[in-house]
């Protein structure tokens, strides 16, 4: 019998109300119907443009929001009926980076304090902290005489490692990062990915990734989500998504990296218009109105989540269309 996931997350629904003028009462779509899973050691990647509901699930997932309705299963065992031990255990098992570390740092505590706080939570010797908390830092890349400095005089990027390191410190079993390096420049970003892609080789951490940019998610992943307005469209290895991705969504995205060789279709022609609103879903398929190879049935009927001989799955009317693109 095969092991269960790590974390699976069964029939995510998520809504907000909305107070803005003219809108009041009416209710935002997050998540619908989202289910995914995490196996021990994995990194999936979960991609889409802005507003498509990849923070909104990595924050489901991590248990910082509730879902309107689903579940969130760690180790076979739903979330809501964990012991409390258990889900103290969860907590702490479960670390996340954020896209903004500077907001996930108390600014009156110095950083060795910060990093520190769960060896205090776990009871780890004093003595047994410094060495533990010297040994994270030099593998986050932060030098020894940074430990009581504060946040504020830190880099961006050096505020991520300061991030990074405080999950480390925790142990985790699962890390989630949202837009790990979206804010950084191209240089620190590829410290900040080695560093994950060191994680990845050395520590038995299962990771979700949440990053608008395919690249990073290709370098890093061994599975990509891609979103679009609250639903998952398309799932798959990362290099087969690269290589012959099935939904016309996943196309555009991949089309649009930079250095992407041209198309035998202008990119431009790839996505029509903007994301509609997340307050009025479309009917059908919820891509169709952005999507060039629409048909009636796309208006009409709202397709299902098929699997193909790729290990792909994609949920389109015409998935029986291959898109084939060279990445650089």
């Amino acid at each position: 019998m095969n092991e269960a996931p790590i974390l699976a997350a069964i029939g995510l629904q998520k809504k907000f109300k909305v107070s803005a003028p003219g809108h009041s009462g009416r209710f935002l779509t997050a998540l619908d119907n989202v289910s995914l899973e995490l196996s021990f050691g994995e990194t999936v990647g979960i991609a889409g443009e802005s507003g498509c509901g990849k923070s909104t699930l990595a924050k489901v997932i991590a248990g910082l929001l509730i879902p309107d309705s689903g579940s969130v299963l760690y180790r076979g065992t739903d979330l809501a009926y964990l012991e409390q031990d258990a889900r103290l255990h969860f907590r702490r098992k479960t670390q996340m980076i954020f896209q903004d570390p500077f907001s996930s740092l108390n600014p009156r505590i110095r950083i060795g304090e910060s990093i520190s706080e769960p060896f205090n939570l776990a009871g780890i010797p004093e003595l047994q902290q410094r060495s533990e908390l010297a040994r994270i830092m030099a593998a986050v890349g932060l030098s020894g005489d940074t430990v009581n400095r504060f946040p504020d005089e830190f880099s961006g990027g050096q505020r991520q490692r300061i991030g990074i390191a405080r999950a480390l410190a925790a142990a985790p079993e699962i890390l989630i990062a949202d837009e790990p390096v979206s804010s950084l420049d191209i240089s620190i970003q590829a410290q900040i990915i080695n560093i994950l892609l060191q994680m990845k080789r050395e520590m038995a951490v299962s990771m979700l990734i949440v990053s608008h940019n395919l690249l990073v998610l290709r370098h890093i992943c061994d599975r990509i989500i891609i979103m679009y307005l609250g639903a998952i469209v398309e799932s798959g290895p990362a290099s087969e998504l690269f290589l012959r991705c099935r939904h016309p969504y996943t196309e555009a995205l991949i089309a649009a990296i930079p250095g992407q060789k041209p198309l035998a279709t202008s990119k431009n022609n790839l996505l029509r218009d903007d994301v509609p609103s997340a307050l009025s879903i479309p009917s059908g398929c919820r891509f169709h109105p952005r999507c060039r190879y629409s048909k009636e049935l796309c208006r009409r009927e709202t397709p299902t989540m098929m699997e193909h001989d790729n290990g792909l799955q994609s949920a389109c009317h015409l998935s029986s269309k291959m898109y084939e693109l060279s990445v650089p």
